[in-house]
Formats: structure tokens, sequence, C-alpha cells
């Protein structure tokens, strides 16, 4: 059985590169190992390791969804920042026979300028096939949908609503929760909530993956928006009158930031305060 790298990030979800993994995978015998190269956010003045792996970890969430879908073996782990190092470490580690990297077009893809389709094939003497997916024009197979939620992630109201939008059509969820604290103090409570959202969604087969993200709302989102193709946005908070997110305007200058439809879901009016959002 062939070792099949696949080697991406931004178009993790694009369909060029689902339909590279169906065709291998239709060729013959094969097992894919999926590496996403971690990649720093743009937004905030403090960048949170935690963050940063776990956008890397979602994408591999949501790649290995696919292929379970799909009926293909793999596997998949977070990377080196470097993409080429990424791909050098994992052929080592799981005696990989080929390669299929997945870039952005020419004029925005920071990878076709370090040449490094080539730079994999000429270090490692593997076949490389090269997929270009521009997400601009051609979009994905599906709409994902970004949840941005703290204290009510779990709440039966988003719960509810997403279920809903869910039935609309395909869709994908990526769930970010603002960190409580400085590095490493993503709480355990805040991913004990995410982990229930999660699973919810899962027990409808409902596609989802989640992070922890920065700790400001804001510089949360626009990082999400960075690093993924994101259709519409959906955030939750405490009722208006008790949530610091809504009187600060984050809905509205998200919506007016992004040029995305951004739906606000409130939680129950007895939710307890929401020690991030004070």
């Amino acid at each position: 059985m062939a070792n099949v790298l696949v080697l991406a990030n931004q178009t993790i979800g694009g369909q060029a590169l689902l339909d590279a993994v169906r065709e291998r995978h239709a060729a013959g015998d094969a097992r894919f190992f999926v590496v996403v190269p971690q990649s720093k956010p743009s937004h905030g003045n403090v960048i949170y390791d935690d963050t940063v792996r776990d956008a890397a970890q979602v994408r591999v969430d949501l790649a290995l969804a696919f292929m379970a879908s799909e009926g293909i073996e793999g596997t998949g782990h977070i990377g080196d920042p470097d993409p080429f190092n990424a791909a050098k470490d994992a052929i080592d580690e799981h005696r990989i026979d080929e390669v299929i990297v997945s870039t952005l077009p020419s004029t925005s893809s920071g990878w076709l300028r370090k040449d490094l389709p080539e730079r994999i094939e000429q270090e490692s003497g593997l076949p490389v096939k090269h997929v270009v997916t521009d997400l601009a024009k051609e979009g994905l197979p599906f709409d994902v949908c970004l949840v941005v939620a703290n204290q009510t992630v779990a709440g039966d109201e988003l719960v509810r609503r997403l279920k809903a939008k869910a039935a609309e059509g395909p869709r994908r969820f990526i769930v970010a929760v603002p960190q409580m604290g400085g590095e490493g103090g993503a709480s355990a409570a805040a991913r004990a909530r995410l982990r229930e959202l999660l699973d919810s969604l899962a027990e409808d087969d409902i596609v989802a993956a989640g992070m922890i993200a920065h700790s400001d709302p804001y510089a949360a989102t626009m990082n999400a928006m960075d690093s993924f193709h994101i259709s519409e946005i959906v955030i939750s908070t405490l009722p208006e009158n008790r949530s610091e997110w809504t009187k600060r305007g984050l809905i509205e200058k998200v919506a007016k930031a992004t040029g995305k439809p951004v739906e606000h879901v409130e939680s129950s009016a007895g939710a307890p305060v929401d020690p991030v959002e004070a």
C-alpha cells in the first residue's frame, strides 16, 4: 500500500484537492497522511501558541472528516511552520511514496514563490502532484459557517440554530472560542464547552471542528477569516443588555469588516455572566 502525503493549508477543502485525493484513492491501494503547517495569525497584538496550533488542527480535522465520508483511510497532524520542513518531516516519519501539494494560484501563493513543489520533488526524489485551487473564483463545494462564542458556545439556542442551518444545505462549521488569559490560558472549561457543542453536532452527522482563539473576539473572527474560506458568520452572546460584545458593537463591526452575512444568536436570559465578556 502506497503512503501518500497530502500537504495543504488554506486550500484544504478545495474541490481540486478533494478530486485529486478521490482520484488517487480510486487508482489503487493508498494510505493518506494529511499535514497542515502552522501559520501565524495576522490580527491581535499577542500571538498565542494555542491558537496557532488549534487553527491548523481544525484544517486537519476537516480534511479527515471529508476522507472518512468518502471511505478513504487517512490520518493527519500539524506540521512545522515551514511547509518544506513539514513535508520533509512527514516523508521521513511515514515513509512516504507519493506527495500531493495543494496551493493557491501563483499570483497569491507564498508556497509557489518559494518553488515548494519542485523543492520537495528534488529533495525527496518522490513523485509530486501539484494541485492549484483558486478559492476566490471557485469557492468550496460546501458553505463554511464560522461560529464565534464563549460562555454560550454550548447553549441550547446556538445548538438548535446550527442544526437548523445544517439542514438548509451542505455546510461545515468552524467554531472559534476566544480564550481566557495569556499564553496557555485557554481554560479547561472553555474546551469542555466547545467539546459539548461539537458532540451535539456530531449526533446529527454534522461536520464541525473547533479551536480556542485569540482572546479578543474581533481578532479571533478576523484571524479565522484569514485562515479559512468562510461563507457566513454566527456570533453567539449573552443577552444584549448583559453582553460586552454587543455593547462594543462586535456584530456590526464584523459585518462591516468581512462583508459576510453575520447572524447574532443570544443565549437564554438565565445564563451566568461570562468573565471573558466582562
